[in-house]
């Protein structure tokens, strides 16, 4: 009998956050933080200087039209965050209406955008935490020069990524909501103050700073709207943790509205506070901010509320930094579980902690990254630049998701929204890119970094996970605008219900369709019309639409003359660009049979399955599925894709079967045991076994696994070896048996 190793194995889930959703945590005020402490105050510390720099008082004007940019994007979201309400964020969007390939590649661009929005608030943290401790110290008479050197700021910017990063590996919510509730209260006391400043003061005297509006001109405009984008930048984030939301159709777009209003309310009577009271006297607010373009906010608030204000915005700093970069590193890593468990990342990546719950790995390499990237760049204004490019152009993708979701769910208004959205996004993307090469060369170099990863390493896997999805999920081909079709050649009734079984569990659920083809031979000499035998092929036909319609599939059918079927069946696959073909071969081991099978697949460019099962089976009854492997992962997509579709149901289990010689040394029986674990996480997602048995007799030992079974699955050989192989045509002499080869087009 030889040993039997077995072990079960648990799928961790495929899609995106799947997993991430099993606990929903955040209620609208916990998703609400989320947002609200990524986007407040971070950005327009760090870059409201930069913007006054470039264009002057007009910078009120960029954060505003960039509001409504944003406000137009939030639309979009909060469609999709309705729809998908998963963990992701852009990622799930795009993986549902685009392919996994173009998934992955936004999916990637969100991932490194939140990075480098991290890098941005951690470096902005080091330099008001910096700031801070010297203006302390100079109170008491220490002045102390090294506190600005530019080591110690990336050091700083280091220990708070760690300390964030460990807190989120502890808990979800890393530490809680107290930094991003204490710095809205910082800026409501700061716009307060400066209201009171402008109280008895003359219109004319309290605008006159105004004048020139802008400094740069549109040009100006535009470019500053470029660099700060970034600075509302948060919103996304909520639909990042959108599986980890109560109420999730109600409290994600009230929460992405929620945050993005608060940010405006603050933004622009601060900015405009800035710009008036806030101004110097001399020089105007362009030349303030252009000496000293991160210390401009606090200078201002110096100017109109004295040393408490300029300690407010130092206070709020510091706050607002650490809150957008925990946001940043939540979201971050949250897009990295979602991509691992679809496998467009490393699978380590999607693991949860055991004791927290929480994707720790994740996070770790999350934090890791931001690490490395504060490392390479010191230059605050140079990643807001990068950043806001890369999600300027992740926005553009999410107006384009919601633009195809909507056509494709049948929804035929014009978009206006989205498309006005998506346009605007592209053309300030490609404004920055230009204005800031710098911004360009990191997001293009990024960018083949992921392709290069995904083509020599992660491509198989991830599409081995997309398949399964696919044949799980109803919706996901239909959203993708993809209609294939499964041709069923009948020539037999006693075969029509098994094949019509087979047909309806391997097409695409949702939107696949079925094809059913009866060929009508043609004698020697054509006889008159009434003469063709239809009255089998409408017998044929007629019992496969029963068994569908039993089924709750509705099938197509297909009557055709030709004097060869097997010529005939190619032809229509081709004609009809069918993805699958499903033959039956009750007769695998006639004389013959096997030279027209080989021929007919050989010419086809399209998924072959062949059924060979006895009288009366039903794919429906199948409880037990046996996939013997030898080694290689030929026809694995196809595989994955049937597995899938016949555990829709809880009540199908798959046994995964490796023979391994006796000759075999110790190291060589373990690395195939890894090898066959591996492929099945791989391969089937739902609960599995993998056995790996020790035997001289390779097709004895499949054949006694396989009469303990419903059905066996197995791959058409490749390469030069006959179609069938020696394996397949042992069990096919046992005739009670169900078997299913497979051919995937793709291998």
């Amino acid at each position: 009998m030889g040993v039997t190793e077995t072990a079960l194995q648990g799928s961790p889930g495929g899609g995106g956050g799947a997993g991430a959703e099993g606990e929903r945590r955040l209620g609208l005020f916990g998703a609400t933080a989320i947002g609200v402490g990524a986007i407040v105050g971070g950005g327009i510390l760090a870059l409201a200087g930069v913007a006054f720099a470039v264009t002057g008082p007009s910078a009120i004007l960029a954060f505003a039209l960039n509001g409504v940019i944003a406000l137009i994007t939030v639309a979009s979201f909060a469609e999709l965050a309705r729809r998908f309400p998963e963990s992701g964020g852009t990622y799930t969007y795009a993986k549902r209406v685009l392919s996994i390939e173009v998934a992955f590649v936004v999916g990637w661009v969100v991932w490194f955008a939140s990075i480098v929005a991290g890098v941005l608030y951690a470096l902005g943290f080091a330099a008001f935490a910096s700031e801070g401790i010297a203006s302390s110290l100079l109170l008491f008479g220490y002045e102390v020069a090294w506190l600005g050197d530019a080591t110690l700021r990336v050091a700083i910017a280091l220990a708070a990524t760690l300390v964030y990063a460990l807190a989120l590996v502890r808990s979800a919510g890393g530490g809680g909501n107290a930094a991003t509730i204490g710095k809205v209260v910082v800026f409501a006391v700061l716009i307060a103050g400066g209201a009171w400043a402008c109280t008895g003061v003359a219109p004319s005297v309290l605008l006159a700073p105004l004048d020139p509006f802008m400094n740069g001109g549109a040009v100006g405009v535009v470019q500053a709207m470029g660099y700060t984008f970034i600075a509302l930048q948060g919103f996304d984030l909520i639909a990042a943790v959108g599986g980890e939301v109560r109420d999730p159709e109600r409290n994600l777009p009230r929460a992405m509205y929620l945050s993005l209003g608060i940010a405006l309310a603050i933004y622009l009577p601060l900015l405009f506070l800035m710009a008036t009271v806030g101004a110097p006297t001399d020089g105007g607010v362009a030349a303030a901010a252009a000496a000293n373009p991160e210390g401009m906010v606090a200078d201002a608030a110096g100017r109109f509320l004295g040393p408490l204000g300029y300690w407010l915005v130092i206070g709020a700093g510091v706050l607002s930094m650490l809150s957008a970069l925990q946001a940043n590193l939540l979201g971050a890593s949250r897009v990295a579980f979602a991509m691992a468990r679809d496998r467009t990342l490393p699978r380590p990546l999607g693991r949860i902690g055991a004791t927290s719950g929480t994707p720790t790995i994740s996070v770790v390499v999350t934090a890791a990254m931001v690490s490395l990237v504060v490392l390479a760049v010191a230059d605050v204004s140079a990643a807001g630049a990068a950043s806001s490019l890369i999600f300027l152009i992740s926005f553009a993708m999410v107006h384009c998701a919601a633009i195809l979701a909507r056509r494709r769910s049948g929804d035929l208004r014009f978009p206006f929204l989205p498309l006005l959205g998506a346009l605007l996004c592209l053309a300030l993307a490609t404004f920055q890119a230009f204005a800031v090469p710098s911004a360009g060369t990191v997001v293009v170099a990024w960018l083949l970094v992921g392709i290069a990863l995904y083509l020599t390493l992660l491509a198989p896997g991830a599409r081995l996970a997309d398949a399964s999805a696919e044949a799980r999920d109803p919706d996901l081909a239909r959203l993708r605008g993809r209609n294939p079709l499964v041709l069923v050649p009948i020539a037999n009734p006693s075969s029509a219900a098994s094949l019509a079984g087979v047909a309806a569990t391997v097409r695409t659920p949702g939107v696949g369709r079925i094809l059913l083809l009866s060929v009508v031979g043609v004698p020697r000499e054509l006889p008159g019309e009434s003469d063709l035998p239809l009255g089998d092929a409408q017998m044929i036909l007629g019992e496969a639409l029963q068994r569908g319609y039993e089924r709750g599939t509705f099938a197509e059918t297909l009557f055709t003359v030709a004097a060869d079927a097997w010529l005939e069946i190619g032809r229509v696959a081709r004609l009809h660009r069918c993805e699958t073909v499903v033959l039956g071969a009750p007769q695998l081991t006639a004389a013959g049979f096997e030279d027209k099978l080989e021929a007919l697949i050989g010419g086809l460019a399209a998924d072959v399955v062949v059924v060979r099962a006895p009288r009366r089976w039903r794919v429906a009854d199948v409880r037990r599925v046996l996939v013997p492997i030898g080694g290689g992962r030929d026809h694995s997509r196809l595989r994955a894709r049937l597995l899938a579709s016949l555990t829709r149901s809880d009540e199908c289990s798959i046994t995964f079967l490796r023979i391994v010689s006796p000759t075999d040394s110790e190291k060589q029986q373990r690395r195939a045991e890894r090898e066959l674990a591996e492929l099945a996480r791989d391969e089937a997602e739902a609960e599995h076994e993998t056995v790996i048995e020790v035997a001289a007799d390779i097709g004895a030992a499949i054949l006694r696994h396989a009469r303990e079974t419903d059905l066996l699955v197995m791959g058409i050989p490749r390469g030069p070896h006959r179609l069938l192989g020696p394996l397949a045509l042992a069990v096919a002499r046992d005739g009670d048996i169900p078997m299913v080869l497979i051919g995937d087009r793709r291998a």
